[in-house]
């Protein structure tokens, strides 16, 4: 296990935009994340692959390949960083793409790291364009090139890091850039867990938390946790959030129940594209609460009965 984690982090944000919360920093609550492959619970196809190429790249005496995951918030691509570091024996330094503002933020972080070690970037996608072409040569010949003087003057100079293996997470997948989308040699999404995989969470969380659980409770948590792991409680009997209250509510009350565009949803709600589209929309389509449509979003019969509402308020 790593001897230790650097961080390099912006601002935190609403549990809502699913960033690390501070209840997320509480020594039982980080506790709880699985230090090892064996002990992760869940994404059967990830952590199979992932077992392969570690076993490969310890015969090779090699760093592993460049990572990147990419879905919903909250399904496990932070501790899955943490799990690589741990198997493959090296330190584990975690940014997030808003927080290097420019090269030199990230040549800082290059430049420290030790052979084998894992560089986790959270938010990928949302690394400034200047900052992402030092990564071009750092992920594929290890090294950084600088540029001293201007004009006729001008030299450039390469630096030459230690072999280490980048981790990157995303929950827009569709933003990453082809050249840096290219230079990963392991690409893996991450889906909603199943019940089953929840109900084991828990009991091992409550295990951990030495709280006593019996199985029907774990299942009523499992039901109310959005497919994700970080949510347990303080959710609706099928694990909807007031913002998800609110984004139905107004395509029943202020579109009869659609189809509405998204911009005006998001107008009505004051509430930004990017959150409906990543943080609420996912998971309300996974459960077929909301129907997404060449004409815009609408709501099923079945999302009036769940809130109490009159199907005869529809439009269409």
């Amino acid at each position: 296990m790593p001897d230790r984690i650097l961080t390099h982090s912006s601002d935190d944000t609403a549990i809502v935009d699913g960033t690390i919360q501070h209840d997320d920093r509480d020594p039982d609550i980080l506790s709880l994340r699985p230090e090892r492959l064996h002990e992760y619970v869940g994404q059967a196809e990830v952590v199979e692959t992932l077992k392969i190429a570690i076993e490969a790249a310890k015969l090779r005496s090699e760093p592993l390949e460049h990572v990147i995951f990419h879905g919903p918030p909250g399904l496990g691509k932070t501790t899955l960083a943490h799990i690589i570091a741990n198997e493959m024996g090296g330190v584990l330094t975690v940014t997030s793409g808003p927080a290097l503002e420019k090269g030199g933020d990230l040549i800082g972080i290059l430049t420290h790291l030790g052979e084998g070690d894992v560089l986790f970037v959270d938010e990928i996608h949302r690394t400034p364009k200047t900052v992402e072409e030092f990564l071009y040569p750092a992920m594929e010949d290890f090294a950084v090139d600088f540029v001293f003087d201007k004009g006729i003057h001008a030299r450039s100079h390469r630096y030459r890091l230690k072999r280490f293996t980048l981790v990157g997470a995303t929950t827009r997948v569709g933003l990453l850039s082809a050249p840096l989308r290219d230079r990963f040699g392991i690409f893996r999404s991450l889906d909603f867990y199943g019940i089953d995989d929840l109900v084991r969470i828990t009991t091992r969380s409550a295990a951990l938390l030495d709280v006593a659980i019996d199985e029907p409770g774990a299942l009523e948590l499992a039901k109310r946790s959005r497919g994700t792991p970080r949510i347990v409680n303080r959710l609706d009997d099928r694990g909807l959030t007031r913002l998800d209250h609110r984004y139905l509510k107004t395509i029943i009350d202020f579109y009869g129940g659609g189809p509405v565009g998204i911009e005006a949803i998001s107008a009505t709600l004051q509430e930004e594209t990017d959150t409906l589209v990543d943080v609420v929309e996912p998971f309300l389509l996974k459960i077929g609460m909301v129907i997404r449509t060449s004409a815009g979003r609408r709501v099923p019969d079945a999302t009036y009965c769940h809130l109490g509402v009159s199907v005869q308020q529809k439009l269409f």
